[in-house]
């Protein structure tokens, strides 16, 4: 039997809601690992980068001028994430911390998690570094990068001409 018919087909997914559970989410990193160990070497950087751009969730809005990006990060502060800009990409990193404790009886309980995360978003047009401007509010990250105006100048058109 070959190897491929024992890895699963990669096509359930379970929902995010179940990966607060250690057991759980243990399993599903683990299928992913074999899924991507199994898949056709054509499909691997697709499946990837779809895995690798799942959270933060983010919605970007095009205009002439600028890339607006924001991006959704419920329990953070200003202070758990950074922002930078290097190549031409932005880049969101950050940390999410969490513990509970409890004492009852005598008895103590306490529970953390802990999770870093980074999300790159390349931009096609060159962008001004200088003029980046971010804001934190409720758990929203905005930021807006605008355009380079040189970048639009030195897109040329070049007449292809017949010999």
């Amino acid at each position: 039997m070959p190897n491929r018919s024992l890895a699963s087909s990669g096509s359930f997914r379970r929902p995010a809601v179940f990966e607060r559970d250690p057991f759980l989410s243990f399993r599903q990193q683990m299928d992913r690992l074999f899924d991507d160990f199994f898949a056709p070497m054509e499909s691997q950087g697709q499946t990837l980068s779809l895995r690798a751009g799942g959270w933060p969730s983010i919605d970007m809005h095009e205009t002439d001028q600028a890339y607006e990006v924001e991006a959704e990060l419920p329990g953070l502060e200003q202070k758990d994430v950074e922002v930078n800009l290097r190549d031409n990409s932005l880049l969101i990193t950050g940390e999410k911390r969490n513990e509970h404790k409890e004492e009852t009886g005598g008895r103590h309980y306490t529970e953390r998690s802990y999770g870093r995360f980074e999300r790159m978003i390349p931009f096609d047009v060159e962008v001004d570094p200088d003029k980046v401007e971010a804001r934190f509010k409720n758990g929203v990250l905005s930021v807006k990068v605008p355009k380079n105006p040189k970048a639009s100048s030195k897109t040329r058109h070049v007449e292809v001409k017949a010999q």
